[in-house]
């Protein structure tokens, strides 16, 4: 028996002469008959055309620091407002937010809320900015542009907190509505795209190029080192001088620590020797601004002057203890630039996590 799918028409897909669907939003070009849902879950066919699912439903709503993304160098102390909705087109076996990205019971989505009600909200709580985070944004692009234009008509700026695997075509509509993303590099073989998350890796290197070259958008990249998996010190090399040559040395690029979790209980939390390792390959290749994440590192969670070494960002976890940068961004000793996207004074929001409620909105979105 057919399933019955509702949602919003979604973009990106054509018909095959076999009779399927073919999702065309990334590059697993999921192809489906009348009442199949894609890999991500939340998208399927429905009446001959592709609809999303989750379109206006949320796991929750919580402002956070904006180093929490993590971004260290686009409005640092700023408060993010975050949210994700539910699914992934991923498969990661390391996943950290399993909960909510493998998510098959959509009752879990209890907070609905319009795109106009989420930028009211985030202006109304002093956020700088939206994130969409927790699970990939990519597989919700008709809902987080939405988010994305109602924010922007309110002044508040946009954050995708990506995997990066994601079509050519959607990708230049999904990121001209952003302002800034964290990029999550997995690993640097195709055989740990293949195996730990049934992916690959070409298009989230695709995605970083056309990123740099193409786009306005401030990014920075994530690489979650796992024993045995990813960290060897040849693969952070090798990784490190990709960003190099095809990047640039500005792009930040933070390593963080693994914890059990998901389908991967078997491997031991990353030791903090390994992330430092990983810190002073990168910075040994060119990189000037290289971060360690999800272990306490103050050294290696700050940001310094790559021209006379001046701490210019102080941080312990989001904590910031040092401000040394002047109104245009440059270092106050030496004059250098840093790379970011900075104010004239940082913004003081701290650790904070708060949660809150939006209110419920009409969406129009059939039931």
């Amino acid at each position: 028996m057919e399933q019955e799918i509702a949602g919003l028409p979604g973009r990106y897909w054509h018909a095959l002469p076999d009779g399927r669907i073919q999702c065309d939003l990334c590059p697993r070009y999921c192809r489906l008959n009348e009442g199949q849902r894609g890999l991500c879950f939340v998208r399927g066919r429905a009446h001959d055309e592709i609809v999303l699912t989750t379109y206006g439903r949320s796991s929750g709503f919580c402002i956070d620091p904006i180093e929490k993304k993590p971004l260290n160098h686009f409005l640092p102390g700023t408060p993010v407002l975050s949210f994700g909705t539910a699914g992934c087109n991923l498969t990661c076996k390391f996943c950290q937010n399993w909960d909510i990205s493998k998510a098959r019971d959509f009752d879990r989505l209890q907070n609905e809320a319009s795109p106009e009600a989420i930028a009211q909200a985030a202006l109304a709580s002093g956020s700088r900015s939206v994130a969409f985070t927790y699970n990939d944004p990519v597989i919700f692009l008709e809902y987080a542009v939405d988010v994305a234009q109602a924010c922007r008509e309110r002044g508040i700026r946009t954050v995708a907190v990506s995997a990066g695997y994601i079509s050519a075509e959607p990708r230049v509509e999904f990121f001209r509505h952003m302002d800034a993303a964290n990029i999550d590099l997995k690993g640097f073989t195709e055989g740990f795209y293949k195996n730990l998350c049934s992916a690959r890796l070409g298009p989230v290197l695709e995605t970083l190029e056309y990123l740099e070259h193409e786009t306005e958008v401030w990014f920075e990249i994530t690489t979650l080192l796992i024993p045995d998996e990813n960290d060897s010190p040849a693969e952070i090399e090798a990784l490190s001088r990709w960003v190099l040559d095809h990047l640039g040395p500005d792009v930040p690029l933070h390593f963080t620590a693994f914890h059990p979790d998901w389908k991967m209980l078997d491997k031991p939390r990353t030791p903090p020797a390994t992330l430092h390792r990983a810190r002073r390959i990168a910075r040994d290749v060119g990189l000037r601004y290289v971060f360690t994440g999800n272990i306490h590192d103050p050294e290696g969670q700050s940001t310094y002057c790559h021209c006379c070494g001046e701490l210019l960002i102080g941080r312990d976890w989001y904590e910031m203890t040092a401000w040394n940068l002047d109104e245009s961004g440059r270092c106050r000793r030496c004059g250098t630039a840093c790379a970011g996207v900075f104010e004239a004074e940082p913004g003081a929001w701290g650790a904070r996590r708060q949660m809150i409620r939006i209110p419920r909105s009409p969406l129009g979105i059939p039931a």
